[in-house]
């Protein structure tokens, strides 16, 4: 929006991919909307320009909801905290929309693979839940090759600081050598992938998110980005 206009509530809220314009003016009448703070319930409110917007108290944005995978390259980091970083991975994806699009989680400067950007609020809560479950698969390189007896002890589940972590899946790859392993996990970070080989004193070398859900990096290389197909993106929304 630029200075001199403004935007019906209710639209500005579809437009933030919350939910469809009828349903926002029930969640207007229950008084679940706020504007610079404060509750409005008025149906045909209008929303100016630099005006906070909260829905349920998360703040939204009337932009275009959209949805950007990255093949994520050494080096650079992506944050779900708000900042300035040395090599941010913004920068890789700073042609992808006019406006900023923020990762739906946290990756560090060493590790690669598939990471997901976008604007839509509703969705970034949904996958920064702590146990949010979603398949990731890592590709795993160890500075040493695991034994028959680690993979057997991981593929039971680790205990890390009295906290359990369960493993999906853990095998070696066809090709590979034996410090090469793939890693399927559901409802853990890249971290507790790193604290599972850690426990066994393993060190990890280099961790590559390969599959995030449906999603995976076919036909993406290293550094690239691409948009989001509707398909793909209704997939992701239907995802509890």
């Amino acid at each position: 929006m630029n200075n001199k206009t403004t935007t019906r509530l209710n639209k500005y809220i579809a437009n933030a991919g919350i939910c469809s314009r009828r349903e926002a003016d029930m969640h207007i009448q229950l008084g679940t909307v706020t504007v610079n703070g404060k509750i409005v319930t008025e149906m045909g409110y209008q929303v100016k320009s630099g005006d906070e917007v909260r829905f349920d108290g998360q703040r939204i944005s009337s932009d275009q909801p959209t949805y950007v995978l990255l093949n994520k390259p050494k080096g650079f980091l992506a944050s779900i905290k708000k900042g300035s970083y040395k090599k941010d991975v913004l920068e890789l994806i700073a042609r992808a929309a006019p406006f900023r699009l923020d990762p739906v989680f946290a990756m560090d400067r060493s590790s690669t693979g598939l990471l997901l950007f976008t604007n839509d609020s509703a969705l970034q809560a949904k996958f920064r839940r702590p146990k949010m479950r979603i398949k990731k698969i890592y590709q795993v390189v160890l500075d040493k090759n695991l034994t028959g007896e680690a993979l057997g002890k991981i593929k039971k589940g680790v205990k890390i600081d009295q906290q359990f972590i369960p493993v999906e899946e853990i095998s070696f790859i066809p090709g590979e050598p034996k410090r090469v392993v793939g890693l399927e996990l559901h409802d853990q970070t890249y971290k507790a992938a790193q604290q599972i080989f850690a426990s066994l004193d393993y060190r990890v070398e280099q961790i590559d998110l390969v599959t995030f859900g449906h999603l995976t990096k076919k036909d993406l290389p290293r550094g690239r980005w691409r948009h989001l197909s509707e398909q793909e993106i209704s997939l992701l929304k239907m995802m509890k």
